[in-house]
Formats: C-alpha cells, sequence, structure tokens
C-alpha cells in the first residue's frame, strides 16, 4: 500500500470515473487503473463497484476511502508544518462561502486582505452549506465561511460574529405599523423564503415556528436570492427575514424594522477541518473580517442565535 494508491482511490471517489481521476492525478487511465487493482488484490477487496454508472464504491470501499482520506489528510498538514512555519499564510487555499455571505461581507474585507498577503492565492467558490461542509471534510476544500454552530465533531469553528436578522415588511403588512416587534409576532401568512439547501431558510423556518409550507394568496414562489425576496414584499405584499449586512447601503429603506430584544441572530464563523495547521491564515482571515465589520457587531448584546442543523 502507497500513499499514491490511496490518492488514487480517492481521486477517483472525487470524479467517479477512471479518465477524469487520472487527469486530476495527472497519470494516465491505465496506470490508475493498475494501482487500484494492485490495492484491491493487496487488500483482498474491492474498493470500487465497476459494474455501475457512475462508478460508485462498494459498502466496505466506503470505509477505507474515508481512511485514506484522513491519512492524506495527516500527511499533507504533517508536509506544510514541516516545509512551512505554522503561522505563514503564503500558498495557494481554498475557501467556501455560503451565497446569502458572499455578497454581502466578501468585498468588505477581500481588497485589505490581499493587499497585507500579496504571497497568498485564494480561490474562492460560492456554495450552499452541507456543501461547503462535506468538501472540507473530502479535502476539496481548506475554509469555509457558513452560519454555525455544526456539530460536526471533524470541523473546527471559530466564531466571527453574530449578524442580526431584521424583518423587512410589505407597507401593506400589519406589522409595518407596529410599533415594537417580537420574534413571537410574526404572523403565518405571508412569509417569502428561499429555496431549500439555503441554511438561511432553516433558521427563518425555526423562528418562525412553521414547517415550510408558506404562501401568499394564489401565489407560491421560493428563491435563491435575498434581493429578488424583498423586491416581492416592496412591490407585492408579506415580509421576509433578512440579515442586517444584506441592507446596510439601504439604511433609508422604510420596510426594515428591527425586533425587540433578544434579537434573533445568525453566527458566522471560519471553519476548517481540525487537522488544518494554517493558524496564521484563519487568524489573519478573521482579523480582516472584523476590521472591515460594522462596529456595532462585534459589541456583546443580548441575541437569541438561531441554529439551521
Amino acid at each position: 500500500m502507497t500513499l499514491q494508491q490511496l490518492e488514487y482511490i480517492v481521486a477517483l471517489d472525487n470524479q467517479r470515473h477512471f479518465v477524469k481521476a487520472a487527469e486530476s492525478c495527472f497519470v494516465t487511465q491505465p496506470t490508475l487503473t493498475l494501482q487500484i487493482k494492485k490495492l484491491e488484490n493487496e487488500m483482498g477487496t474491492v474498493i470500487f463497484d465497476r459494474s455501475k454508472h457512475p462508478i460508485t464504491p462498494t459498502k466496505i470501499g466506503y470505509e477505507i476511502i474515508e481512511k485514506a482520506r484522513m491519512v492524506l489528510r495527516e500527511v499533507h498538514g504533517l508536509k506544510d508544518f514541516v516545509n512551512t512555519e505554522k503561522d505563514s499564510i503564503k500558498g495557494f487555499y481554498r475557501l467556501g462561502v455560503i451565497p446569502t455571505i458572499a455578497p454581502f461581507l466578501m468585498f468588505r474585507f477581500l481588497k485589505d486582505f490581499t493587499q497585507n498577503n500579496p504571497d497568498i492565492i485564494l480561490k474562492i467558490r460560492e456554495l450552499e452549506s452541507e456543501q461547503i461542509i462535506q468538501d472540507i471534510k473530502n479535502d476539496q476544500l481548506d475554509i469555509g465561511i457558513l452560519a454555525t454552530p455544526l456539530d460536526e465533531g471533524h470541523l473546527k469553528e471559530i466564531p466571527l460574529y453574530h449578524e442580526p436578522f431584521l424583518l423587512y415588511t410589505s407597507e401593506l403588512h400589519p406589522l409595518y405599523r407596529a410599533k415594537k416587534i417580537s420574534t413571537y409576532d410574526l404572523p403565518e401568512e405571508g412569509l417569502w423564503l428561499l429555496n431549500q439547501g439555503h441554511c438561511l431558510r432553516n433558521q427563518v423556518l425555526s423562528l418562525c415556528n412553521k414547517k415550510g409550507n408558506t404562501s401568499l394568496e394564489n401565489l407560491q414562489y421560493e428563491s435563491g436570492s435575498i434581493q429578488t425576496l424583498m423586491n416581492l414584499v416592496k412591490n407585492h405584499s408579506g415580509y421576509t427575514l433578512v440579515p442586517e449586512l444584506s441592507v446596510m447601503d439601504q439604511k433609508d429603506d422604510t420596510h426594515i424594522r428591527r425586533f425587540e430584544s433578544p434579537e434573533p441572530v445568525r453566527e458566522v464563523s471560519l471553519v476548517t477541518h481540525r487537522s488544518f495547521a494554517k493558524e496564521g491564515l484563519t487568524d489573519a482571515l478573521k482579523m480582516a473580517i472584523l476590521d472591515n465589520l460594522p462596529d456595532h457587531f462585534s459589541k456583546v448584546r443580548k441575541v437569541k442565535r438561531l441554529k439551521w442543523r
């Protein structure tokens, strides 16, 4: 058994196609196929079911591949630790961020971060939370920015800030005229939601104590965009909940309402695998983000943190 063979089975699990897996490893397809077959013979078991399309791991294959990922992650972490100082942040890193955070946060700090750290390259992808979690576990991402807590034993959470949820309500809705608004005042009717898969949707449903089958008169609309939901509220009716950063540039918008204390918030964190050794990088990212947030985000306040899992 070699580390190269372990890398081949992980690549084949990621790609589920021999040619694509070989290309990702920069070897020929026959070489990759032969080495995986040798590993299976040595172990006396079949790792992949080749009769299925796309190819899939066998039951025991899933366990072998998971252990292979753990071995490779530890080896790569050791190499990084030996080759560079623990606090060094030089190099190439992969960052995932959820779509309900990316448009409102990334532009605030990326310019300063990249100017202050010219020796790093960041590849950033917008992905939904579950995909980020899976990609960090599979060593396809180094860091995620998403809502926490996750309650994942293999992952490390580095809290950044608590972001308040605000009410965004139509002028036609009774909440528009309310002087004080509690989370207990949110009605069953008229709630606009993001699509399935967004953790923000789950947080809103949890806050409103709803099951996700909300509708407005004869219209049902689930969007992947917070801005779309606000436009629907503003020009139609109903209400939605939005994270505060999404409306920071709309302070004069009369549709915005703040909740009474304790405010509902989402906790936003940096997330890495527990084996990720680049503490210098996570520290630098954290400081760059916090330095570019509104001042009141960092203050300790009475809040109601919402879970999404």
